[in-house]
């Protein structure tokens, strides 16, 4: 590309710009309260995550120890570390939140890198609210600018855009100019990565993703404070991120800049209330209600209008997602998924982890339910702009029976609520093995997280 071509003022300029204007003691309490709810949410899932085997192996394979928190663990380590175990451990159970409108899993990324950050660097509270809001923000508007081409490149949302925000929100903890965010983002676009392959055979790599891309976007970070050159044209650039991840240097790049810092889309993070595959939650929620009005014998198919967007991940090759190789295999499953909600259903439960074992998922009656599940792509689907679900189940008298959800429980039509969300947490610490004392605790030392130093020794072994 000729220079005469390049922009005057690049997007990654006028982001840095924004992001080193804002002060943590103007951010709006709406903002404030979802960093403290995702916070709670994410130390959740680290606890009952910590005693799984892919957690044993990456600390296992970290030769690095060090300062910082690896939650649930005594074992320190470094600050990279730090953040490749707990990223990892957190979107380990796909039970972490989600930004609808990427889709991408925001916390498991930027709360482990500006933890670590703080750490490391002796950061205090106010600095920690202000990555992770920074970080979180940066994230979710990235994935709005070329909405589900990077998943159709085969590439994961949450790793790619990850690593920009881990490095943005690890910038703003260390208080980087906006020539040093520029160069960090520059980067942190060399950094990222994370191919979907995982689907052929549940394999663990969709785990690694976040915390690979938090300790990236710190390595990223860091370098530009440093003075390492990146490009500014990361971003747009004919060899840029987006052509690169989305096979795209169009997009809607104002959606990234426009209003930071005066409009949050953090503030419509949804909480999962299902350990699996988000474009999945509208249709269990619409299989559970079915399996209070149905028997299973009675079903000869169900069908589910999907958005095009999420066939390819979600419901093919169908035989495949109709008998999945494993758990974690049956989260992305959404053929599994409606037949483990059907059967939760009928007995007045909810779908939980143990759901996606891999026993559970060898279940006779839900393979034989999955079976007749299958898909009719909707034009007018709003993915992803909207999660729903719509299940029309035909019975062997001929009568149809049919289900819909208009949205994603826990999303920004029906969030859960801080009770909500503290009751996930402490389903979660005992999972993991913590009292409930311990987590009431924990719960009480988050709340007060972003007043004062942080010290996460209490989040410990």
């Amino acid at each position: 590309m000729p220079s005469s071509a390049l922009p005057q003022t690049a997007v990654a300029e006028t982001l840095a710009q924004k992001i080193a204007a804002l002060d943590a003691a103007r951010l709006p309490q709406a903002v404030r309260r979802k960093c403290e709810e995702l916070l709670i949410d994410v130390v959740g899932l680290a606890v009952t995550a910590r005693n799984e085997d892919y957690v044993k192996s990456v600390i296992a394979a970290c030769d690095d120890d060090g300062p910082c928190t690896a939650i649930g663990h005594t074992r320190t380590l470094s600050t990279a570390g730090a953040a490749l175990v707990n990223g990892t451990a957190i979107h380990g159970e796909d039970f972490d939140d989600t930004f609808e409108g990427g889709p991408v899993h925001a916390g498991a990324v930027i709360v482990p890198a500006v933890l670590a950050a703080c750490e490391r660097h002796g950061c205090d509270g106010k600095a920690a609210l202000l990555g992770i809001a920074v970080g979180v923000e940066t994230m979710c508007r990235l994935s709005l600018v070329a909405p589900t081409l990077t998943h159709k490149a085969g590439f994961h949302p949450t790793a790619v855009f990850g690593t920009m925000g881990a490095a943005a929100g690890v910038g703003a903890v260390l208080g980087l100019s906006p020539r040093q965010l520029v160069d960090a983002l520059g980067n942190a676009g060399s950094m990222a990565g994370g191919i979907i392959e995982y689907l052929a055979e549940g394999a663990w790599t969709k785990r690694l993703h976040a915390g690979w891309a938090a300790q990236a976007g710190i390595r990223a970070a860091l370098l530009g404070r440093a003075g390492f050159l990146g490009p500014r044209t990361v971003f747009e650039g004919v060899h840029g991120f987006f052509h690169a991840f989305a096979h795209a240097t169009a997009g809607d790049f104002a959606a990234v800049t426009d209003g930071f810092g005066a409009q949050w889309v953090t503030e419509t993070l949804a909480f999962k209330p299902y350990p699996c595959g988000t474009m999945t939650h509208p249709y269990i929620d619409c299989a559970r209600r079915l399996g209070r009005r149905v028997k299973a014998d009675d079903i000869v198919e169900m069908v589910c209008d999907v958005g095009e967007g999420t066939v390819h991940r979600l419901w093919e090759p169908l035989a495949a997602k109709q008998h999945p190789a494993n758990g974690y295999a049956g989260k992305f499953s959404t053929p599994y998924c409606i037949a483990c909600g059907f059967v939760r259903g009928q007995q007045g439960l909810t779908v939980g982890l143990s759901d996606f074992s891999d026993a559970a998922v060898r279940d006779a009656a839900a393979l034989a339910l999955a079976a007749k599940v299958r898909y009719r792509i909707d034009p007018q689907n709003p993915y992803p702009k909207n999660f729903t679900g719509h299940i029309r189940a035909t019975l062997r008298d001929g009568s149809v029976v049919e289900e819909h959800q208009p949205h994603m429980r826990g999303g920004a039509h029906e969030p859960l609520t801080r009770a909500d969300i503290e009751e996930k947490f402490l389903l979660n610490a005992r999972h993991g093995g913590w009292s409930d004392a311990r987590a009431a605790a924990v719960l009480k030392l988050i709340a007060g997280l972003f007043d004062g130093q942080v010290d996460l020794s209490t989040l410990r072994g």
